[in-house]
C-alpha cells in the first residue's frame, strides 16, 4: 500500500513531474513539489493536490546546487517524517549539432538531468535504509535507450541515469528498496514544445513536420505519451506488486524501441 507514504518529486511544477505529483496525491501519497514555475501557478497546483486529502508542499530548491538539493530532502523529511519515494524528474533540453553545442548548455544539462539525481539519491538513502522501505524512480527517456541527432548532452545524461539506476539497485537490493527508471517517449510537455522550434531550425523543416516526421515518426502508435500514463507507471513501481522489480529501464514510448 502506498497510501500515507511521502514523496519528493523534482521538477514537478509542470509537465511530467506535475502529472506524477497529481497521480500520487490521488493515491494518498504526500508530495513535496519542486520547480521554477511562477509562484501563483505553483500555489494553485499545490492547493489542488491538497484537495485530495494529502500534504502537498513546495520547494524552489535549485537542483543544480548540491546544498539546495540536500536542503530539499531535509525539509521534506522534517515535514513528513520520512521520504519514502523519490522521483528524479528535473530536466532541461537543448538541441544543436555537437560541433556547435554551447559548453555551458552541456554542463547545465549534465548537472540537472544526471548529477542532481546522484545528490538526491545520496541524501534519501540513509532514511530509506533506516525505515526498511524505499522506492526511487528515475525519469529517464527513450533517449536513455536509443539516440537521436543533435541531442548529445541529453542522450548522454539519460544513458547515464540508466547506469546509475542499475548500480544503486544492486547496492540496496537486500534492503527492501527498489530503484527503477521510466523511459518515456514523446510527451507534449512544455519541455518538448520548447524544443520543437530548435529542431525545426536544425533540420530545416517546419514545426508541424517536426511533430509528424521527427517526434511521432519514432512512435508506432503515432500518439504522444500522456502524463497520466506515466503517473500510473510510477504508482505501479511503488506498489507491493513491483517489490521484485528493480534495476529496470521501463519503456513507455509507444513501441519506439521495438524497432
Amino acid at each position: 500500500m502506498v497510501k500515507n507514504k511521502s514523496a519528493v518529486i523534482t521538477g514537478s511544477s509542470s509537465g511530467i513531474g506535475l502529472g506524477i505529483a497529481e497521480g500520487f496525491a490521488k493515491a494518498g501519497i504526500n508530495v513535496m513539489m519542486n520547480g521554477i514555475e511562477p509562484a501563483e501557478q505553483v500555489e494553485a497546483d499545490r492547493a489542488r493536490l491538497e484537495s485530495y486529502g494529502v500534504k502537498a508542499l513546495y520547494s524552489r530548491a535549485n537542483m543544480m546546487k548540491p546544498e539546495e538539493v540536500r536542503g530539499l530532502i531535509s525539509e521534506a523529511t522534517e515535514a513528513f517524517g520520512t521520504v519514502d519515494i523519490l522521483v528524479n524528474n528535473a530536466g532541461i533540453q537543448f538541441v544543436a549539432p555537437i560541433d556547435e553545442f554551447p559548453e555551458d548548455k552541456w554542463d547545465a544539462i549534465i548537472s540537472l538531468n544526471l548529477t542532481s539525481a546522484f545528490h538526491t539519491t545520496k541524501a534519501v538513502l540513509p532514511g530509506m535504509k533506516a525505515a526498511g522501505w524505499g522506492r526511487i524512480i528515475n525519469i529517464a527517456s527513450a533517449h536513455g535507450l536509443v539516440a537521436s541527432p543533435f541531442k548529445s548532452a541529453y542522450v548522454s545524461a539519460k544513458h547515464g541515469i540508466l547506469g546509475m539506476t542499475k548500480t544503486v539497485a544492486l547496492e540496496v537490493a537486500e534492503q527492501n528498496i527498489t530503484v527503477n527508471a521510466i523511459c518515456p517517449g514523446y510527451v507534449l510537455t512544455p519541455l518538448v514544445e520548447k524544443q520543437i522550434p530548435d529542431t525545426a531550425k536544425a533540420r530545416g523543416i517546419t514545426e508541424e513536420e517536426v511533430k509528424r516526421d521527427v517526434l511521432l515518426a519514432a512512435q508506432p502508435t503515432k500518439k504522444f505519451v500522456t502524463v497520466e500514463q506515466l503517473a500510473d507507471t510510477a504508482l505501479f513501481l511503488c506498489s507491493d506488486g513491483a517489490a521484485s522489480t528493480t534495476g529496470v529501464a521501463l519503456p513507455v514510448e509507444g513501441g519506439w524501441t521495438a524497432h
